[in-house]
């Protein structure tokens, strides 16, 4: 598959919700996720960290909707936009989320993934 082949797979899977088989089915073993914050998930290092990383924020927040867009691709990277409807457990108040997601692939798999917001 190609890179943007790569990038439009992925990106199909998380519109349908299909968050863990996208993940199961490209992350690399080794793949490093960094997020814009501090504390001990701003960087996750190999494929089942990242994983638990997804699954705290899974049991941290309510989703009362949201919506994905992309992938943008551009050589060995590519961008995808999320918007979220939560209501953050810890403070009860709903907000919308909006991030990017930086994605770089290396022989066929996600190896690097950044998030913005």
């Amino acid at each position: 598959m190609t890179n943007a082949e790569i990038a439009k797979d992925f990106t199909e899977l998380l519109k349908q919700g299909d968050n863990e088989g996208a993940a199961q089915k490209y992350n690399a073993d080794d793949i490093v996720s960094y997020e814009a914050m501090e504390g001990p998930m701003a960087v996750c290092r190999g494929k089942a960290a990242v994983k638990q990383k997804g699954q705290w924020w899974q049991d941290n927040n309510e989703v009362h909707g949201g919506s994905v867009e992309g992938p943008y691709v551009n050589g060995d990277q590519f961008a995808v936009r999320f918007t979220f409807d939560i209501t953050p457990k810890a403070t009860g108040q709903r907000v919308t989320m909006d991030e990017v997601g930086l994605y770089t692939v290396k022989g066929g798999k996600i190896a690097e993934e950044r998030f913005y917001y």
